[in-house]
């Protein structure tokens, strides 16, 4: 796998996980046959992905990106798909786990 192939398969990996995640609460406690079905489907594909990633790309900064960018995207669709909204402490703990993917993303791009 080239490293063009893995950062494009760590953005599938995000995806998967993302909508994994966004079935939870459609599934409502894993009662509800079909989103149930489609989540634990996502987040086998999103694992897959991630097990190809890390041959390439490091365990850390494969997971450090997986995991922000997840989180940071599954915020922004439970203040808009579900409406929840962010008190200020938590607004500014999204936007610092922004600032620490920005930085592995950038001090990765120079590491050998």
């Amino acid at each position: 796998m080239t490293a063009s192939q893995a950062w494009l398969y760590l953005l599938l990996a995000i995806g998967c996980e993302i909508t994994g995640t966004g079935l939870l609460k459609l599934s409502e406690g894993l009662t509800r046959p079909w989103p149930t079905v489609l989540l634990l489907a996502a987040y086998a594909c999103a694992i897959a992905l991630v097990a190809r990633v890390v041959t390439v790309i490091p365990l850390g900064i494969t997971y450090a990106l997986w995991s922000g960018l997840g989180t940071v995207a599954v915020v922004c669709i439970g203040a808009v798909a579900y409406k929840q909204v962010l008190n200020l402490s938590q607004l500014l703990g999204v936007a610092l786990i922004v600032v620490g993917v920005v930085l592995v993303n950038l001090k990765g791009m120079h590491a050998s």
